[in-house]
């Protein structure tokens, strides 16, 4: 008899045995996915799979889940807690309200969530409390999340939610019967940013590739670089389009004239390009433009634009007006006021801040010194022009970021200043606003103030890369990393080969010391630390996070090369500027530095 139940018990553990734990499962499907399949099957499913791709899976590794099964417009996924599953649909429900607010087309979703005990096949759920998630949902109307009664009592005092109890609805071959609620963030009423990223494929993305010189002198390049970058401003400046930032497409600026612009295309992932050319000979100025559908194989729009010099704001107004006008000719009339704005009537001042502009990022001794003369030269020229002062305090922000300053408490007084003057010229220059946040945030530690100029500037210009990716950092000094972390997502979206990525690589890592995710937050900044290995923000981040994570002999490693850099370093000074927003994350900040062994 021994014998027979030794066998059973065998039976039962052995390598056939199913695998069996304890999990949340979350059940999302589209609300009326037939219908919208009858009505147009391609357009349904590419927004099904937009929103797998964009919403819901960026979203579900952010809080640890796993997809279990994709079937159709349903996707079930598995999460280590009902908490995080909470979360993650509350997030993504949030980000489809805000879609739907500019997309009233746009898929809603219908979500059920229950925790139990369930079969590992592997990797494939299986067991009535998948059934149950997968047949409660329908209890919630379209864009809902509905529970059952034990996530209720996990979550409940755990998260900022409030409970509706649906009773026990009926359920197709679910015997017992089940107590369902649905869920209300209690913050749900506030109000949310758009995020361009979760949006990209609801209007058309467009980008504008740097306009080439064709009479042979290449110490013009710089003009048409300049020329790009206004029409890239005066083009982000529409809501109905996604532009690319201008320094994601500088690289191609030596590009021939037999490039492979659906290639282009496919890698900025737009369906539009604009591509012109320059003709600068003595007073005399020739610019041609074509507006390219790359994925319909058409010239949209195509114009040559004669003059002189002195006309070339003329020409570029009239560029992004007609590029607007030809996408969404009902705007045409808003956006091409706003197109029209002049940073400057003096040509020689923007000819001076464009070849600074040209040199500002390579990050040596002479660019720098050669950006501050012409820079101050700009404003020589032109004493009301806004850009120059907000170009004047950002070359000021790498200087002293870089310790390149001989006096770092007079030029930080400057930068301040700068930024200060060109925000009183310009109140309405998305760039000029970004600048004057950055050294508030950063210099002034005005979290508060900085962080409502971010807002201003995004409701401006919700395409300004800089101003999503700049905003993340004083999110995360504020003490929110998700939404920081969201921020760079548009940033990254935006300007997707950005020669400044490295610096918003720091910007993650510091997001995700924030959090408290240290392998994250080493990732992020090895990765800075690769593009820029001398950059200072990176190896201090870089070092606390190895401490934290118990690598002791990695943060003694990046320890020893940031005093090799920066032999004055200590950490009492380095945390007296620093501008963590929360007491707890500046104590975890020093207590990582100094277990690395740095002095103070």
């Amino acid at each position: 008899m021994a014998n027979s139940d030794e066998e059973a018990l065998d039976a039962i553990d052995g390598p056939l045995a199913l695998n069996r734990r304890l999990a949340a499962v979350a059940f999302a499907d589209v609300a009326g996915y037939s219908r919208l399949i009858a009505a147009n099957d391609v357009d349904a499913v590419r927004r099904w799979k937009t929103l797998r791709m964009e919403v819901i899976e960026p979203l579900m590794l952010r809080h640890g889940g796993r997809i279990a099964e994709i079937a159709g417009d349903a996707v079930l996924i598995e999460f280590a807690s009902a908490v995080n599953a909470v979360r993650w649909a509350a997030q993504t429900q949030r980000v489809q309200q805000a879609i739907h607010s500019t997309d009233p087309s746009a898929l809603k979703l219908r979500v059920g969530i229950n925790v139990d005990d369930l079969i590992d096949d592997d990797g494939i759920l299986q067991g009535d409390g998948v059934n149950i998630a997968a047949r409660i949902h329908q209890a919630g109307a379209p864009g809902q999340i509905v529970v059952t009664a034990r996530v209720r009592d996990l979550v409940l005092n755990r998260l900022p939610v409030k409970f509706r109890d649906l009773g026990t609805p009926a359920m197709k071959n679910i015997s017992s019967p089940v107590r369902a609620f649905e869920i209300d963030w209690l913050d749900g009423a506030k109000t949310l940013l758009p995020q361009p990223h979760l949006q990209w494929l609801s209007r058309p993305t467009l980008a504008v590739l740097p306009f080439r010189t064709v009479n042979g002198n290449a110490e013009d390049a710089y003009f048409g670089e300049g020329i790009t970058d206004e029409v890239i401003t005066g083009l982000s400046r529409s809501r109905t389009m996604y532009v690319i930032a201008r320094n994601s497409t500088l690289r191609y600026a030596d590009r021939g004239s037999n490039s492979d612009l659906r290639q282009i295309a496919a890698e900025l992932d737009v369906r539009y390009l604009l591509d012109g050319s320059v003709w600068r000979q003595s007073e005399k100025l020739r610019i041609k433009v074509d507006l390219l559908d790359v994925t319909g194989n058409r010239v949209v729009w195509t114009q040559r634009f004669d003059g002189s010099n002195d006309e070339v704001f003329d020409f570029q107004d009239r560029i992004a007006a007609s590029v607007i006008g030809s996408l969404e000719p009902r705007l045409q009339a808003v956006e091409a006021a706003r197109a029209g704005e002049r940073p400057t009537e003096s040509l020689d001042a923007y000819d001076c801040l464009l070849k600074a502009m040209s040199r500002l990022y390579k990050f040596t001794d002479d660019s720098f010194r050669e950006t501050g003369e012409l820079i101050e030269r700009s404003i020589a020229l032109d004493p009301g022009y806004a850009q120059a002062y907000a170009y004047k305090a950002w070359r000021l922000n790498f200087v002293l970021g870089e310790s390149r300053s001989l006096d770092p408490q007079a030029d930080r007084k400057l930068a301040v200043a700068a930024s200060e003057r060109a925000l009183e010229l310009d109140p309405d220059d998305p760039f000029v606003i970004c600048v004057a946040a950055q050294l508030q945030a950063f210099m002034l530690k005005n979290l508060d103030y900085a962080n409502d100029l971010f807002d201003r500037a995004l409701a401006l210009d919700e395409n300004s890369a800089f101003a999503w990716g700049l905003s993340a950092l004083t999110r995360a000094y504020l003490g929110d990393p998700d939404d920081a972390l969201e921020r760079l997502q548009n940033h990254w979206r935006l300007n997707p080969y950005d020669p400044l990525n490295f610096y918003f690589w720091i910007v993650a890592g510091i997001s995700e010391f924030v959090a408290a995710r240290y392998t994250e937050a080493i990732a992020w900044t090895r990765k800075a630390s690769r593009a820029n290995p001398n950059f200072r923000p990176a190896l201090r981040i870089l070092t606390a996070s190895l401490a934290l994570s118990g690598d002791e002999e990695g943060a003694r490693a990046v320890a020893a090369q940031l005093l090799a850099i920066e032999p004055t370093f200590q950490v009492g000074k380095f945390l007296d500027w620093y501008p963590l927003r929360r007491p707890e994350d500046l104590i975890r900040m020093g207590e990582g530095l100094r277990a690395a062994g740095l002095p103070g």
